[in-house]
């Protein structure tokens, strides 16, 4: 079992290294003067089983093209079986035609991943779960849920929770966390009248006195999560705090939620925290580390990964 890491999260791949006690494998990714990748794989890793960790998170096309020249090279150096270990799917949110003449370009990805060698891929939260089958081979999709569900438990522990679910889209996620907390589900009534730009229209379910835990998958720009919060306290919540896997954090995001009503954002390292979100005062991080590395020697040994999502 190998394990390379590209550019985008190496501190997360140096991280579940350290969980197999495995070295990372030597590899030199690098970019020429006019920034074309060059990818040098200098160990032999013929006839072994190979992981290769790269979030396509932004750089998104960088880190993307990166993932692809690797697994090239890879497969070109005879690796017996190539794992794609993407903890965040970017392209994700464009699974399906949003309006006349427009691609599916998550799909288009799923093809660039599996044409450039790769024998599986190993995500984390998928934004929708029908992009597994958008690829032609083994997609293993973890879920986030058993983490945040027990960090919940130690964080708030004693306080009237309920679980808020920020869009009808995301129920089936928050209610996972609610059915394993034991607590009810409220769901935020919006719309979207254009992308990136969100309002809240009604809540639905009572939240007054309650401490409320919005679950998302991704952030990015903030405004959803923030209006959300902002929706509950004017319901009467007595708290707004998010848990949410993917922290992408664009634009002034990091700012926007710093200035929201939010008690505590809570995201996993899917994707390398920027300097602006490792000083926010109410910005933490959770690691994947274990979780990932528990699923990957569980595909090298050919075992179980379904118990991973109890």
């Amino acid at each position: 079992m190998k394990i390379l890491a590209c550019n985008s999260n190496r501190p997360l791949a140096e991280a579940v290294a350290a969980a197999l006690n495995l070295p990372l494998t030597q590899a030199s990714v690098r970019r020429f003067a006019d920034l074309e990748i060059f990818v040098e794989i200098q160990e032999n890793i013929r006839g072994e089983d190979v992981f290769v960790i790269q979030s396509t998170s932004f750089p998104a096309n960088d880190n993307l093209m990166e993932l692809l020249i690797t697994l090239d090279a890879l497969r070109r150096s005879s690796a017996r079986r190539i794992t794609a270990v993407v903890p965040y799917f970017g392209y994700a949110r464009q699974d399906r035609k949003s309006g006349p003449r427009t691609p599916i370009s998550a799909k288009l990805v799923a093809n660039l991943i599996t044409q450039a060698g790769a024998d599986r891929v190993l995500t984390l939260d998928l934004h929708a779960g029908q992009i597994q089958g958008f690829f032609d081979i083994p997609v293993d999709n973890l879920f986030a849920a058993p983490l945040f569900a027990r960090d919940i438990q130690e964080r708030f522990k004693g306080r009237d929770l309920m679980v808020v679910s920020p869009d009808v889209g995301g129920v089936v996620r928050a209610r996972a966390i609610a059915t394993r907390l034991h607590t009810d589900l409220a769901i935020i009534d919006k719309r979207r009248p254009r992308a990136g730009v969100s309002e809240v229209m009604n809540v639905i379910g009572d939240v007054e006195g309650r401490d409320c835990i919005l679950i998302d998958d991704i952030v990015d720009s903030g405004g959803t999560l923030c209006n959300a919060a902002e929706a509950l306290l004017k319901n009467g919540a007595r708290s707004a705090s998010v848990y949410v896997t993917h922290g992408v954090f664009s634009g002034g995001a990091v700012a926007r939620i710093g200035a929201a009503p939010i008690e505590h954002m809570i995201t996993t390292d899917s994707i390398q925290a920027t300097e602006a979100v490792r000083v926010s005062s109410n910005i933490k991080q959770l690691t994947i580390a274990p979780l990932l590395a528990e699923a990957m020697r569980r595909i090298s040994e050919e075992s179980s990964v379904s118990t991973l999502f109890n």
